[in-house]
């Protein structure tokens, strides 16, 4: 059990008031927020010891360095990574999983090969492999989804074959909320010598995430999901894969020797962040990944099980509505995105909005989801660990009162 009153005193946000009324956070798949550790640590860091990191020798360099450096460790040890080593700092998810196309992927692909994916994957892992599949003449295929938008079993041995070479796909999707079961096909990807490459930029925030477990070659998530800052991600590439890789950037640390004529590369991971990396949101995140530590993370996903259960059975009670995804709450993260054909996603927002309820209307960049769904847009509520189920029912009411006003004409 966790201490919901105690975890919300922790965030400084959740005391304001958005249009008179005390703020209900439902946006969590989009950002979170962050708890006063995380502000300090930026704070400190400006503060006490800013200063640029590597090659300085002077106090404060040393220890922005070992600021910076201890909190690639606490990644690593977050997701259960080998070394350090395999932890690289990038922007964000998107970041992340372009270096991999651009790095390895454009490198070791070529006409005949196959890249695996699934209906539901963001744009930010779907956009990179239609470019890598026009420059290598490699071609992508899809696992389906079933009626509940789970993936659909049944049918992988016919798509992930010999031909493999590279399966991507999300952990937690961000629009259906449904929980992939990637280690099973990372097996299967492995029994075709195929790289497999997971976007956790949803699940790593809410669930345990043990890399070594699942057997994946990348794995790609951002800060800002997990308590952390803006602008500051994470690519995790196992090394041998990273020994194989062509720098995506070049210039600043990455480079070891350089001469008029030729460079040569430094050492792993730092041969992958080019300039000065986001030295502060490094030290941010690392007091995240504290924070949620601290609560453990099967304790945040018992939590946000509970209310994903509880939201299910609110929403559907809603004739009104059609919710996507899954709906046993064992296979889902914390998202419920819903629809209505009398009300369109963006006017349920704007309701909401009126009554201090934040949540997300649109395509959530799966737009070629959204066609497979035959609906334009979706509204989407997504809960972390600081969301309480009374906060649930001033959504679903909130949203009761959207559903009579647009339909009936009052409110």
């Amino acid at each position: 059990m966790i201490d919901i009153t105690k975890i919300r005193s922790d965030f400084p946000i959740l005391s304001r008031l958005v249009n008179g009324v005390p703020l209900v956070y439902l946006d969590n798949a989009a950002t979170s927020h962050k708890p006063a550790s995380v502000i300090k640590s930026l704070v400190d860091y400006y503060e006490n010891y800013n200063s640029n990191v590597h090659r300085g020798v002077h106090t404060l360099s040393m220890e922005a360095t070992d600021s910076v450096e201890n909190a690639r460790s606490k990644i690593a040890r977050f997701i259960n990574a080998r070394e350090p080593e395999s932890i690289i700092w990038t922007r964000n998810t998107t970041e992340s999983i372009n270096i991999v196309a651009r790095s390895w992927a454009s490198q070791h692909l070529g006409p005949g090969d196959e890249i695996v994916t699934t209906r539901m994957e963001h744009h930010s892992n779907l956009v990179p492999w239609q470019q890598v599949a026009r420059e290598t003449g490699a071609t992508i295929r899809f696992l389906e989804m079933t009626d509940d938008g789970s993936l659909d079993l049944s049918k992988v041995d016919s798509v992930i074959s010999t031909k493999t070479k590279l399966l991507t796909l999300v952990h937690m999707s961000n629009s259906l909320g449904t929980i992939n079961p990637v280690k099973e096909l990372c097996a299967k990807a492995r029994s075709v010598d195929a790289t497999v490459l997971i976007d956790g930029a949803q699940s790593v925030p809410h669930m345990p995430v043990d890399v070594q477990d699942l057997d994946c070659d990348f794995l790609a998530f951002s800060g800002h999901k997990m308590l952390g800052p803006t602008g500051i991600g994470v690519l995790y590439a196992k090394q041998n894969l990273q020994a194989q890789m062509e720098p995506f950037l070049t210039g600043g640390e990455m480079v070891l020797q350089v001469s008029y004529e030729k460079a040569t590369w430094n050492d792993l991971p730092m041969r992958f962040e080019a300039g000065t990396p986001n030295i502060a949101d490094a030290i941010g995140l690392g007091a995240a990944v504290d924070y949620l530590e601290n609560i453990g993370m099967d304790h945040v996903r018992s939590h946000e099980m509970d209310i994903t259960r509880y939201a299910l059975n609110s929403f559907n009670e809603i004739e009104e509505l059609e919710v996507f995804g899954p709906l046993d709450h064992k296979v889902r993260g914390g998202v419920i995105s819903f629809h209505s054909s009398d009300v369109h996603a963006h006017d349920f927002g704007t309701v909401l909005d009126q009554r201090g309820i934040a949540i997300r209307t649109g395509h959530h960049c799966t737009m070629p989801l959204m066609h497979t769904l035959d609906v334009a847009a979706t509204a989407r509520a997504s809960f972390y660990i600081y969301n309480t189920e009374e906060e649930v029912d001033l959504l679903v009411n909130a949203v009761k009162e959207a559903l009579r006003y647009f339909v009936d004409g009052y409110k």
